[in-house]
């Protein structure tokens, strides 16, 4: 009795999904790029042939698929049909509508001008988010070093780090220039001596700016002003810094010169970018039934000014710096010292495939979250191995230099101390009050300060040049330390 009830379920369950087939398939059948997306693939999906097939199936087999394939595999990945296919060789057609199925049960719809867009999370993705929350809206759990505040020595160790996504970002769309190269002239505050160097200087400024307004809605004004500061100079394509493009010449061209990819026509793009602003602006944390994960929906606003694609160049930069400003507007600070462009860069392929398969699979934008929060995850724990070697390193220059009757490190600040380590690392290297200010995030008083101070204790030696003054690490400078 209870195996005929349970054949009886099972077969209205089969029944409630040709249900959501003839509801669904004058909409999907609608959608250009997902037809001939399965087509090409090679794959016969036609929702007749899967209702047949489906009834087809023993009732307990079909139980089993059921159970088995939902929006993740068991493995929690989110595969596309051009990965999943090759895993799941038997009757795949049935486990990818299975599959698709119980996507569509979690997923929710966003519309951009006459696009429809949509993204899930499922429990795997769930748990990437708790591990962003835990790790990036507080202290960062680091040992602590005798004499100095915890709070203090992760603050300074994490400043150094300011530059780092204006740099990388700027070599992900081409600059040439060396990671030393850039840093030693956003340090020293010295002008750009060419193109690339201009890109870098321009994408710190950038991020600057995404954090001076972050307490602001967006808009397009918003918008143009971060791209006009991206671009300065520095922009192709014949576009202008701060104006969206006014043809529809704009392509994305993969590597064998072939079109991946056509953004919206030009003169769609002011009401794609005021629906982007009306979404943005959405109080998304005040409604349970309304609730959009802070860090989701960055990512989303990132992927599309990738989409809409409304300038002429430098879309990317300006992407990534509105990703930034949404994690620093809803709390996550650490956010202004972590580089997801480091790890982009190193598998640009990647990154531009995580857009198309969204573009290719019903714009379903799950893709492109599962990508780039893995970015944002991996992003941070080398931010915690960074400090952790940092500290390791801190701890053994003081232990070197330390001594009962040494009262010296008593009386200095832990980014004293930082200093000091640089100058005993390479004797000769010059430190200016711009320079300390620019790496540690203080002003040029402080720094100053810092310096004199040093120098007071014959710890750095200075050499005027006009009316500036520079401190030099003196070659002793360990002996000194001990004595």
């Amino acid at each position: 009795m209870l195996k005929c009830r349970r054949i009886i379920d099972i077969q209205q369950k089969i029944l409630d999904i040709f249900n959501i087939i003839t509801q669904n398939e004058t909409q999907f059948l609608k959608i250009e790029h997902t037809r001939e997306f399965y087509e090409n693939c090679e794959t016969t999906y036609f929702w007749g042939d899967i209702h047949r097939k489906l009834f087809a199936l023993p009732p307990e087999e079909f139980s089993a698929y059921s159970e088995k394939f939902k929006a993740t595999d068991e493995k929690g990945r989110y595969l596309h049909w051009n990965k999943f296919r090759f895993i799941y060789t038997e009757n795949s057609d049935i486990a990818w509508f299975l599959t698709k199925m119980s996507r569509k049960s979690l997923s929710k719809d966003i519309r951009l001008s006459n696009t429809h867009f949509s993204f899930c999370v499922p429990e795997s993705l769930q748990a990437i988010l708790h591990f962003i929350d835990k790790t990036s809206g507080g202290n960062i759990g680091s040992p602590n070093l005798d004499g100095f505040e915890k709070e203090e020595q992760n603050l300074f160790l994490i400043k150094s780090l300011i530059m780092e996504e204006a740099i990388t970002s700027a070599q992900l769309e081409g600059a040439a220039t060396t990671r030393k190269i850039a840093r030693d002239m956003l340090r020293s505050g010295r002008n750009p001596k060419n193109k690339d160097e201009l890109m870098i200087l321009n994408n710190y400024k950038l991020m600057q700016e995404a954090i001076r307004l972050k307490d602001q809605e967006l808009s397009l004004d918003l918008i143009r002003n971060l791209h006009r500061i991206a671009t300065e100079n520095a922009i192709e394509n014949e576009a202008i810094p701060g104006k969206f493009r006014e043809d529809n010449q704009t392509y994305i061209i993969g590597e064998h010169d072939e079109i991946l990819f056509t953004p919206p026509l030009f003169e769609e793009l002011n009401q794609y970018i005021q629906d982007l602003c009306t979404f943005v602006n959405t109080d998304h944390n005040a409604s349970k039934n309304n609730f959009i994960h802070p860090v989701i929906k960055a990512v989303i606003i990132h992927f599309f000014i990738g989409f809409i694609h409304p300038f002429g160049d430098g879309n990317g930069r300006t992407a990534r710096a509105l990703f930034y400003w949404f994690m620093l507007k809803n709390g996550y600070w650490l956010f202004e010292y972590i580089s997801i462009s480091r790890l982009l860069k190193l598998a640009p392929a990647s990154y531009c495939k995580a857009y198309l398969y969204t573009e290719n699979d019903e714009l379903d934008i799950t893709y492109f979250i599962y990508y780039q929060v893995d970015i944002i995850k991996r992003a941070i724990q080398d931010l915690h191995k960074y400090i952790d070697s940092k500290q390791k390193k801190t701890r053994e220059f003081i232990s070197n230099i330390i001594s009962d009757k040494n009262q010296l490190l008593k009386n200095l600040s832990y980014r004293q101390i930082q200093i000091l380590q640089k100058a005993a690392k390479e004797p000769g290297k010059i430190f200016s009050a711009k320079e300390i200010s620019n790496e540690y995030g203080v002003s040029d008083n402080t720094a100053r300060k810092d310096l004199n101070q040093l120098a007071e204790l014959k710890l750095l030696a200075t050499l005027k040049s006009g009316k500036s003054t520079n401190y030099i690490s003196p070659n002793d400078l360990l002996e000194r330390l001990k004595a």
